[in-house]
């Protein structure tokens, strides 16, 4: 017997075979577009369950959207450059610095990330195609391809056009590892719960007597960033804080600290009482301090107390240190008070050779972050400038790709300018419907109301160069094609790659141009995805705009701050203004108009899924369990189609094989071996066809509804019900009329399952693509694949509320019946007599109810006064009564059906189909069951498909033990 992962691989190959992912594409109007982006993953690692969920929702929905009569054109993309790339060479070259790259050589080194790029790819290609996504991988994008990085000069060009691009210094965060800004959506990937090591410093005032009266004083400030404090130039004081003076009862010593903070800082002041008025701000203004290190004393305009507005008492001691070089509010501050400016640290994070008590000394070291903070900290004790220490657990950024503690730099960098755009950002996002809503004015809509300038240059080497060229005297020439490149150059260029670019110069109105040497962040890049992917505008401008905006995107939540970020913003830029770069029919538009975004996958105890701690199973090895169906259904209905997280569970993958697919599998089985459909479409009047054809329309609006909503976890869950009413209720309810021997009662019964599953085939082959395949070729469908085929649409005239409505009463009433046997532990196969309900139902429901408790007569809205053989069960207004007595007739035929069920599981052991009749042949030497079978004989005949049943005692013959009497029992072909 084939496995179900058996059974899934011949499906891939028969699509492969007769190319019907290529003809689901191509046999769509050219007119009659849907446009999806495929955000490109790296070929560096092996996909894991995250990118497994994010290509289920690329599938599904492109699936449906086909099925719909559109041409959903998905092609794959690798994203090919940046930190994830020079990483792992860093590592396999053993580089652990930029000094080391620069050494090994940058065109070596870009050389080696162009052959790393596409490690693991043909790992992706095999869980993609396995888990059954259809996507055209063979002609992929890429990100480092010539035309690919000539589009994404051309955005940069158009937004240089519009004055949307400069180049300023600003305060970024940095990492030394990396040597290069990070953005600062970038920037919020990588926050950690720290612990560091705070400092309150004194810093001893010089003017204070004539100032404020006081001698032998310091003013206190607090930082978590000790590392900081060699650049201190200034001390800011808040203009609507209240400051007291303590003095030391002892040494006579005086701090000023903000009135508010005693309380916290209570036990470090232990000794000291207030004395004196209290201050304000403007007593504090003036006020000069002595230099906490000698490395930069003559620094002009400096170590003083100045005020500023974001100075607050929530933390510390309502004084702030001020170091420009490290933080925007201190660098802005600088800029205001004239400072010179200082910047003791260095782009790799060690301090400068001026800094020489801590020269060479790495600011926030990976394996000890807080080693060099304890180094300042121990200096400033000895120097006894230290008033107290103390751990501070705070979330701290670290980079996204090295995992490298950031520190907040002042440095120069080419910034798109987004705050220009942010009043159209926000009317851009109120065209878009977003999945889950909330993330539309939530995470996403708060992001772009706070948005900042986005910095886009990185000090890197494996990247899309920027298309700048400066001259001497620094005039700026921003070139937006390789054409213009090749004019002005004179030289012909085909790799647009730092080490090729770096060396072409050319002359302009009697200047010399040489490129600059920073590459553009590879979000600039995924972010220009859309024009890109086409060679745009360059080629394929018509196709590009018929189908510009996207329809449909897909990522997980982080890419509110990412992908979906940077998609927005550059789309945003190139249609909006006077004479926006692409045209549309709407003017300024987002790049997509429909998104959903998935949760995080993480592993069954709530932990972050890692290889080394085994803590999940294979992806590949759960498919080849339970099939690709079953793992695409799990996560479909998910929370995590929801931005909710999901604890990956294989016992939930195997429930899903167990509820739908294997019911589905089950169901088809009963279907090929009872299957007579003449190709009749007779509309059936029995009541059960016309309650499961009431069923599948309202399970096909549903979906219809849901899905054009892109919910996808509501369009598919509603299947699971619905295949316990086809298989548990419909086929169970229906077996007699497939084994009828009256041919209209056969055909109404097969024409209306083979038109259930028909039409089920298309309702489930976005979600489970294997399983729709195989009932499509069973019920012969009218195209080669269910894939083919469009979607069907469903009939408000099919839908009987009514019907439905009195079967559900029907299916409670059966409930509590079963509940009354099971409670006096009667089976089911030992008919009863009488049972009634006290609800008015139509006499083929009641024949239904009959049936299904295998009872003689049931009597609805029933008044009879019941016996004490009577058992009754109430469930709100419903209430049922089963009548327990058994007679000897009744006794009869309950040894018969239990002989029938056993006999029946002999013959399909023996593989005996339904057409084959048997010879029974039987012994006992109870009198009583000798006579069930004779009075019994058509019933167990009509049961078991026996031809005829004799007595007699022959070789190999089965035992069993039905009520305390044992019989034995042959069966063989006639």
């Amino acid at each position: 017997m084939k496995s179900i992962s058996d059974k899934e691989k011949e499906s891939l190959v028969f699509w492969e075979e007769h190319n019907i992912f290529q003809r689901s594409v191509q046999e769509r109007p050219e007119d009659c577009l849907f446009t999806f982006y495929d955000g490109p993953p790296f070929a560096t690692g092996l996909p894991h369950y995250g990118h497994i969920i994010a290509s289920l929702m690329k599938d599904v929905v492109p699936r449906y959207w086909t099925m719909k009569g559109y041409r959903v054109n998905r092609v794959w993309g690798w994203d090919c450059h940046g930190l994830p790339i020079e990483n792992i060479i860093e590592g396999k070259l053993n580089l652990k610095t930029k000094k080391d790259i620069e050494s090994y050589g940058v065109v070596n080194f870009n050389e080696q990330c162009r052959a790393t790029v596409l490690e693991y790819a043909h790992e992706w290609k095999k869980t993609v195609r396995r888990m059954g996504r259809w996507v055209d991988m063979e002609h992929a994008y890429m990100t480092m391809d010539p035309p690919y990085m000539e589009s994404v000069w051309w955005v940069f060009s158009e937004l240089w056009k519009k004055g949307l691009i400069e180049e300023g210094k600003k305060a970024m965060h940095v990492c030394p590892r990396c040597v290069t800004t990070l953005s600062n959506f970038e920037v919020t990937l990588g926050y950690k719960e720290v612990v560091d090591i705070s400092a309150t410093v004194k810093f001893k005032l010089t003017n204070a007597k004539e100032k404020i009266g006081y001698e032998n004083i310091s003013i206190l400030a607090w930082t978590t960033t000790p590392w900081t404090l060699p650049g201190n130039v200034l001390l800011a004081a808040g203009h609507d804080v209240v400051y007291v003076v303590m003095q030391h009862e002892q040494t006579g010593e005086h701090v000023i600290i903000a009135k508010s903070r005693l309380e916290e800082y209570q036990e470090q002041l232990t000794g000291y009482v207030q004395c004196g008025e209290v201050l304000k701000s403007k007593d504090l203004v003036g006020l000069t301090y002595e230099p906490l290190f000698p490395y930069f004393k003559n620094n002009q305009n400096s170590f003083r107390v100045v005020e500023a507005d974001f100075v607050n008492t929530e933390e510390g001691t309502g004084i702030v240190h001020i170091a420009p070089a490290f933080g925007e509010d201190d660098y802005q501050l600088g800029i205001r008070e004239h400072i010179p400016f200082i910047q003791h640290v260095s782009m790799d994070g060690k301090f400068i050779q001026e800094v020489t008590d801590f020269l060479d000394l790495e600011v926030k070291p990976k394996e000890d972050p807080s080693k060099t903070d304890i180094e300042i900290i121990k200096y400033l004790a000895h120097a006894k400038k230290l008033f107290s220490k103390k751990k501070y657990t705070h979330s701290y950024p670290h980079c996204w790709r090295c995992d490298t503690p950031l520190i907040n730099y002042a440095t120069s960098s080419w910034f798109v300018k987004v705050t220009n755009l942010k009043e159209q950002l926000l009317k851009n996002n109120a065209q878009t419907s977003w999945i889950p809503e909330h993330m539309k004015e939530g995470r996403f809509g708060k992001w772009l109301e706070s948005a900042r300038d986005w910095a886009i240059s990185r000090s890197r080497y494996w990247g899309t160069p920027l298309p700048i060229w400066k001259s001497e005297d620094g005039d700026v020439h921003c070139i937006g094609s390789i054409a213009e490149l090749e004019t002005l150059s004179g030289q012909k260029v085909t790799d647009l790659h730092k080490h090729i670019i770096d060396s072409i110069s050319f002359e302009k109105n009697g200047k010399v141009y040489r490129h600059i040497p920073e590459v553009l962040d590879c979000w600039f890049e995924s972010g220009s995805m859309p024009y890109a992917q086409h060679h745009y505008p360059f080629e394929h401008k018509e196709q590009f705009e018929q189908g510009y905006p996207a329809q449909f995107i897909a990522e997980g939540q982080d890419q509110t701050r990412g992908w979906f970020y940077t998609l927005h913003v550059l789309a945003t830029a190139l249609t909006s203004g006077v004479n926006p770069s692409i045209q549309t029919a709407k003017g300024s538009v987002p790049a997509f108009l429909n998104v959903i975004v998935n949760g995080i996958v993480l592993a069954e105890d709530g932990k972050k899924m890692a290889k080394r701690l085994k803590n999940y199973p294979d992806p590949l090895e759960v498919i080849e369990t339970y099939g690709a169906d079953a793992m695409r259904y799990y996560l479909v209905t998910s929370p995590a189609m929801y931005a909710e997280n999901l604890n990956f569970s294989e016992q939930g993958v195997r429930e899903c094989y167990n509820k739908i697919v294997n019911t589905l599998e089950n169901t088809l089985a009963f279907y090929q071996l009872f299957g007579r459909y003449t190709g009749e479409e007779k509309q059936s009047t029995h009541i059960l066809d016309s309650w499961i054809v009431s069923k599948l329309h309202r399970l096909a609006k549903v979906i219809t509804e849901e899905m054009d909503a892109y919910r996808l976890s509501q369009a598919s869950r509603p299947l699971i019900d619905f295949m316990a009413d086809l298989s548990q209720w419909y086929i169970r309810r229906s077996r007699e009329r497939f084994k009828s021997e009256d041919s209209s009662v056969q055909n109404e019964a097969h024409a209306t399952l083979h038109a259930v599953l028909s039409m089920l085939s298309k309702l489930i082959a976005p979600f489970m693509p294997f399983c729709a395949e195989r009932i499509h070729t069973s019920v012969g469908g009218k195209e080669l694949s269910v894939h083919l085929e469009l979607w069907p649409q469903y009939q408000e005239s099919s839908l009987n509320e009514k019907i439905e409505r009195s079967m559900d009463v029907v299916k409670k009433i059966v409930e509590l019946g079963h509940s009354l046997r099971a409670e006096h532990k009667v089976k089911v196969r030992q008919p009863l007599a009488e049972f009634h309900c006290n609800q008015e139902l139509e006499e083929h429901y009641l024949e239904i109810i009959a049936d299904e408790l295998n009872v003689k007569r049931v009597i609805s809205c029933s008044s009879i006064a019941h016996d004490k053989e009577w058992k009754e069960k109430k469930d709100g207004t419903l209430e049922v009564h089963l009548n327990l007595l058994i007679d000897k007739e009744l006794k009869e035929e309950g040894t018969i059906r239990e002989l029938t069920r056993f006999i029946n599981t002999k013959r399909k052991e023996l593989g005996f189909t339904i057409s084959d009749t048997v010879l029974l042949t039987y012994i006992t030497d109870a009198e009583e069951l000798k006579m069930s079978i004779t009075n019994q004989q058509q019933l167990l005949m009509r049961g078991i498909l026996a031809d005829s049943i004799c007595e007699g005692s022959i070789d190999d013959m089965d035992e069993l033990s039905i009520d305390g009497a044992t019989i034995k029992i042959a069966i063989k072909k006639v």
